[in-house]
This record gives C-alpha cells, sequence and structure tokens, in this order.
C-alpha cells in the first residue's frame, strides 16, 4: 500500500529571499578565501555549536558549552595558520597542527567537567567533544580544501555546487515523484527523492570534473558527485536524529523560512573531509 503523504505548501518568500542571501554570502566568502573565509566558518560554526548545545540540554545534558567554543575557533584559526597563504598565512607551523590541537582540546574539556561542583557525566563528555569534532573538526576540512595549492577555489565551488545539486534534485524530484518514505527520522524525505539528488549531483559532478580537466574528469567527477549526495544526505538525517531525540522542530529561529543554522548546514559537515580525502589520498593514485 502506497502510503499518503501531506499535501506540500508553496515555498514562502521569506524562505526564498533568506535562501538566496546565504547563497550569496558563501559564493562571496569562498571567492573572497583566506582569513575572510576562515572567519566566516568561525562564526557559522559558532552559532550552529549553540543550537547544538542547546538541544542536548532540552535532554538534561551539560556540555562544557564555552571552552569548546573557544576550542572549535582554536582548531579553526590553527588549520588556517597551517595550511593559509597570504597574509599572516602557511609557514607559521610545521606540520598538522589541527590534528595537535584536537586531542589537548578534548583534554582541556574533560579537566573542565572534572572541576565543576557538580562533576560531568559521560553524556555531558560525549556532547562536548562530539560538538568539538562535529562543529570544529568537521568545518575544518572547507578550510584546507579552499587552501590547496592549485585547484583548491574550484575544489570548494564544486564541492558546494554538488550539495545544492543534491538539495534541489531531492527537492524537485521527492515532490513530484516521491511515494516511498525514506527514513523514519524524517518523514518528509523519500527514496524517490534521494535518488533525484544522487543524479543531479552524479550529473554536476560529471560537468565539474571536466572543467577541472581530471583524465577521466567526467568520471571521476561523477563518482564524486555521487559520493557527496551520500553524505550529505548523513548529515542532513544525523541533524534529523538530534532534533529528533531533543524533541524540537528546528534547531533555532535565526534564518527566515529555514530555522536554525544547523538546519542550513547539516549536509554540508561531513562532505569537506571525504571531497579533500578523496582528492589528495585517492585521486592521484589513478591520475598516474
Amino acid at each position: 500500500m502506497i502510503p499518503r503523504f501531506r499535501t506540500r505548501t508553496a515555498t514562502s518568500l521569506p524562505r526564498l529571499l533568506s535562501g538566496w542571501a546565504a547563497g550569496a554570502f558563501g559564493f562571496v566568502v569562498v571567492m573572497l578565501g583566506g582569513w575572510w573565509f576562515t572567519a566566516a566558518v568561525g562564526v557559522i560554526v559558532h552559532l550552529g555549536l549553540l543550537e547544538f548545545f542547546r538541544m542536548a540540554q532540552f535532554k538534561g545534558i551539560r556540555p562544557a558549552t564555552k571552552t569548546t567554543l573557544v576550542a572549535v575557533q582554536l582548531l579553526l584559526v590553527s588549520t588556517q595558520l597551517a595550511s593559509g597563504s597570504g597574509w599572516m598565512g602557511g609557514g607559521w607551523f610545521a606540520g598538522d597542527v589541527a590534528a595537535a590541537v584536537l586531542p589537548a582540546s578534548g583534554a582541556v574539556i574533560c579537566g573542565w567537567l572534572l572541576l565543576q561542583p557538580v562533576t560531568g557525566t559521560i553524556a555531558d563528555i560525549a556532547a562536548s567533544i562530539f560538538g568539538l569534532f562535529y562543529l570544529g573538526f568537521l568545518p575544518s576540512y572547507w578550510i584546507r580544501l579552499r587552501e590547496l595549492e592549485g585547484p583548491g577555489l574550484a575544489l570548494t565551488l564544486l564541492a558546494c555546487f554538488l550539495i545544492v545539486a543534491t538539495d534541489i534534485g531531492s527537492y524537485v524530484i521527492g515532490r513530484r515523484l516521491g511515494r516511498h518514505p525514506l527514513s523514519p527520522i524524517s518523514p518528509g524525505k523519500t527514496v524517490e527523492g534521494a535518488l533525484g539528488g544522487v543524479a543531479c549531483a552524479v550529473a554536476v559532478g560529471a560537468f565539474g570534473g571536466t572543467l577541472i580537466g581530471w583524465s577521466w574528469g567526467w568520471l571521476i567527477g561523477a563518482v564524486l558527485g555521487a559520493v557527496v549526495a551520500l553524505f550529505a544526505l548523513v548529515g542532513d538525517l544525523t541533524e534529523s536524529m538530534m532534533k529528533r531525540d531533543a524533541g524540537v522542530k528546528d534547531s533555532g529561529d535565526v534564518i527566515p523560512g529555514h530555522g536554525g543554522i544547523l538546519d542550513r548546514i547539516d549536509s554540508y559537515l561531513f562532505v569537506p573531509a571525504v571531497v579533500y580525502s578523496l582528492v589528495t589520498l585517492v585521486l592521484p593514485l589513478l591520475q598516474r
């Protein structure tokens, strides 16, 4: 038996305007790169982390909010200092500084929870460390990707366009053809919509890979598009799972028509690390 879905209403004007404004802002800061890009990422993840901790507090969890917020910014700044170019750019540090900041920050967070009047619990530690990873370590790969010598700008734009293509494809195909629910975590998503998102990302990826000039660029780009679409979907469903557990509809109300910051960036969190790893580790093997 085919389940009945609620009739979807037309997209509101505030949602359209805020969506276009967010897209334009993202395009500008990606083009600027450097510390402008790092500052933008820092502001976005700061607001997103506040929303994440707010959801955790709804569950009675007491994360090390201030300590984690500071640790995340140190992680982003150290990533830019180690890999960046231009003013205060690369050359300041040798090696992967972010890899050292991450465990040190985790230890400081645990130490802070130990010193509280009410000793932290496993849930407090887990929420704090996951916040550091989810909205610190993962977004830092956007900086790494943007600062790659040569194709950094093109790859960052391609990754963003692939996520947008996934979102648009999922929305359009799901709206028109969606019949089979994808997951009880997010009742509005359908299998047909997910497949439509993957198909759109594959098409955009094939075109982007050709423009970048990779050997067999269309094929590599198509595979990259499929991988990005899958990880974008995982990011979306992960945030939906957290909202469902916290008992909230949206992570916040910062963006008119879209909810909170996390509601807009959830698809962007897992993607950069995957793209960076594929481009720096796997692609060189294929291009030999």
